[in-house]
């Protein structure tokens, strides 16, 4: 299991902490450079989010036609480019087309990665290989934030980093991902599911709510809490790092979800979980240093936690195709991300940072009333 969860946080590490949530981290020094307003600073965030759901809609065509393998390099190599054009931007036009390129990997590598999963992996071993997988993200923000402490004023040169880093990345997984991808055996499947795809979509649809909800009520963080604590607590360079390193930190805690579902349920799992993740939204705003951290300490579990129930969550909806559920759901956490990113600098600049994050935490309890399943073995 190690040769492919190992390279698979690593993987997720580069295409989503570096190529898409870095750009949050490093915020108002490009956006100092490049005299950027809040909602022009915005709209970059925003592409990256666009790439991701639009590369999530094909990524189950790439993965079928291209494979597994192959489709994990090709995200792997938007994480190049795309953070190399990031660190050559001179303008907002430049910025926003490079933020797409970078948003395209995290588009693909997850759905791959549960492909991966799927047919090498033990079918006890897959919801805890998927989970830890999921905690690259964290591992990537636990390097991106002293890369942002030491090269605060030189963001471009953070950037040249992490394409390296990612292109490194790349190899590994070349070397240590198998290159062929089998196919499910009928034996592997539950009971109920060995005549081809008796999938409910109409159940499917709860998964899908939760997962846009979610996306909406997160994207004001990952883009605008740094800025936040800079522009209203007026925090420093090494605390506002500190804040982004131990959410990174927190979030590797977020990998106990496969364990915990297995324990408790999705449904109990998605609810809690949801519950941190919006009381985290909300403590940034309370002006403490006490209630500032521990905001990114439950951010940080509480959102590779909630990512993790869904991808188990889909995988359980889909099991002929576990790729497919990843993607969709991924693909309505995307969208949501989306649209909030891209309306959350607006309604900062017409009102502050603080109704932001409360508005968006508000939005996110309607995710309490979705339904979901009542157990982990439940089809829905």
């Amino acid at each position: 299991m190690k040769k492919i969860v190992f390279p698979g946080i690593a993987m997720i590490g580069v295409t989503y902490a570096f190529a898409r949530f870095s750009y949050g981290l490093f915020l108002p020094d490009i956006s100092n450079s490049l005299k950027l307003s809040e909602m022009q600073a915005g709209v970059p965030s925003s592409l990256a989010y666009i790439a991701y759901c639009l590369t999530l809609v094909f990524s189950s065509l790439l993965i079928d036609r291209a494979g597994a393998y192959n489709t994990i390099q090709i995200s792997g190599f938007s994480a190049v480019i795309g953070t190399l054009c990031i660190a050559l931007s001179q303008n907002l036009y430049m910025l926003s087309i490079s933020t797409f390129i970078a948003g395209i990997g995290s588009g693909l590598s997850s759905p791959a990665f549960s492909k991966i999963a799927a047919v090498n992996l033990k079918p006890e071993e897959r919801d805890k290989g998927n989970t830890w997988i999921n905690t690259g993200t964290s591992f990537g923000l636990i390097i991106s934030g002293p890369l942002a402490l030491f090269f605060s004023n030189y963001w471009r040169l953070a950037y040249i980093f992490f394409a390296a880093i990612s292109f490194i990345v790349i190899l590994w997984n070349r070397r240590s991902i198998p290159k062929t991808d089998l196919q499910f055996k009928q034996s592997d499947l539950p009971i109920g599911r060995k005549n081809g795809w008796n999938i409910s979509w109409k159940r499917s649809i709860h998964l899908f709510t939760a997962a846009f909800i979610t996306g909406i009520s997160s994207s004001i963080y990952w883009t605008f809490s740094r800025s936040f604590l800079k522009a209203e607590y007026d925090m420093s360079t090494m605390e506002s790092m500190f804040f982004w390193i131990l959410m990174g930190i927190a979030g590797i805690l977020g990998g106990v979800a496969g364990n915990f579902i297995r324990q408790f349920g999705l449904a109990t799992s998605y609810r809690g979980v949801l519950l941190v993740l919006l009381a985290s939204i909300c403590l940034i705003t309370i002006p403490s240093t006490i209630s500032i951290y521990c905001s990114a300490l439950l951010f940080g579990i509480s959102y590779i936690f909630i990512t993790g129930v869904f991808i188990v969550w889909g995988v359980k909806l889909f099991v002929e195709a576990p790729f497919l559920g990843v993607s969709l759901s991924f693909l309505s956490l995307g969208i949501g991300q989306s649209f909030g990113s891209l309306t959350a600098g607006s309604i900062i600049d017409l009102a502050s940072y603080a109704f932001g994050f409360l508005l968006f935490a508000g939005i996110g309890l309607c995710g309490l009333f979705v339904r979901t399943p009542t157990d982990t073995s439940s089809d829905s």
